[in-house]
C-alpha cells in the first residue's frame, strides 16, 4: 500500500502559544516541540484545552499576539496536516468510499480508489464501501474516519481520541494499523487512556492547570505499537494515573 503522499517530514514548535475562550486564558506562553517522525499523546482532564491545542497548530482556533507554530522546514504548515476530529464529520450524502476519497476529490486530484479500498480493508470496512453513513454504527463511522485521514498521507497528523468509540479489540487493532501506516509522521494524539498513550506514543505528556501548561515528557522504551505486557508498562501506567487524578484534583 502507498504510504507516503510526500516524503518531508519535519519537527514542528509552538512557541509562546496563547489561547483564550470567553475571556479566561485556556493557554498561555505556552512552549511545545513535536520532533520529527514521532508520535506525542495528550492526556488530562476534559475541558483543560488538548482540543484546543490541536486546532490551535492546524490553524483552526486564533492564538494571542506572539504565538508562532513554526515547522522545522521552515516552510507553511498549510496542506501538510491530517486532521482527524472526535466526531467522526463524515458526509451524509457520500458513500463509505467517497468520504475516504473526500479530500482528493475536494483537490480536484485523480481519485485513487484502489488505496482507498486498501485501508477500507485493513479497518475491517471492505463491505462497507458503498454504504451510507446513516446505515453505520458509531465505531463503523469512526473507523471510516480513520481510513479517511490516513488517505490523506500528510506528514503531521493531528487526532482527537481517534480510537474513543470502538469496542476494545477494534481499538486495539487499529491503534496497531495506526502506528503502523503513521510511522515516519509527526503525530499528536489527543486520548483519555493511559494504556492507549503507552502504547503507541513516543512521548506522553500530561495537560493540566488554568492556564494550561504540559507536564514533564514521559518517553516509554520499545518499538511502537508496544506489547502491554512490557513489564515497564505497567509501572508506567500506575504513575500516568496518579498524574492524572493529581490534575483533576
Amino acid at each position: 500500500m502507498k504510504t507516503d503522499r510526500s516524503p518531508s517530514v519535519f519537527d514542528v514548535d509552538v512557541r509562546s502559544g496563547g489561547v483564550s475562550y470567553a475571556g479566561a486564558k485556556l493557554f498561555d506562553g505556552l512552549d511545545l516541540h513535536l520532533a520529527t517522525g514521532r508520535t506525542m499523546c495528550l492526556l488530562g482532564p476534559s475541558g483543560v484545552g488538548k482540543s484546543t491545542l490541536l486546532r490551535l497548530i492546524a490553524g483552526l482556533v486564533p492564538g494571542e499576539p506572539g504565538t508562532r507554530i513554526e515547522a522545522g522546514d521552515g516552510r507553511p504548515l498549510e496542506g501538510r496536516i491530517a486532521w482527524m476530529a472526535q466526531q467522526d464529520l463524515l458526509c451524509p450524502w457520500l458513500d463509505v468510499r467517497g468520504n475516504v476519497l473526500l479530500g482528493s476529490r475536494l483537490r480536484g486530484e485523480p481519485a485513487d480508489a484502489a488505496r482507498a479500498d486498501a485501508l477500507l480493508d485493513a479497518v475491517g470496512l471492505s463491505d462497507k464501501a458503498g454504504a451510507m453513513p446513516a446505515t453505520l454504527s458509531g465505531g463503523q463511522r469512526q473507523r471510516a474516519a480513520l481510513a479517511r485521514t490516513l488517505m490523506e498521507d500528510r506528514p503531521l497528523v493531528l487526532m482527537d481520541e481517534p480510537f474513543g468509540a470502538l469496542d476494545t479489540i477494534t481499538r486495539w487493532r487499529l491503534q496497531e494499523l495506526a502506528a503502523t501506516l503513521l510511522a515516519g509522521r509527526t503525530v499528536v494524539l489527543v486520548t483519555h487512556d493511559p494504556r492507549e498513550a503507552l502504547r503507541i506514543g513516543h512521548e506522553i505528556r500530561v495537560v493540566a492547570g488554568s492556564p494550561a501548561r504540559l507536564g514533564a515528557p514521559l518517553r516509554p522504551s520499545g518499538v511502537v505499537p508496544r506489547p502491554l505486557e512490557a513489564p515497564d508498562l505497567l509501572a508506567l501506567e500506575t504513575r500516568l494515573i496518579g498524574e492524572l487524578a493529581g490534575a483533576a484534583a
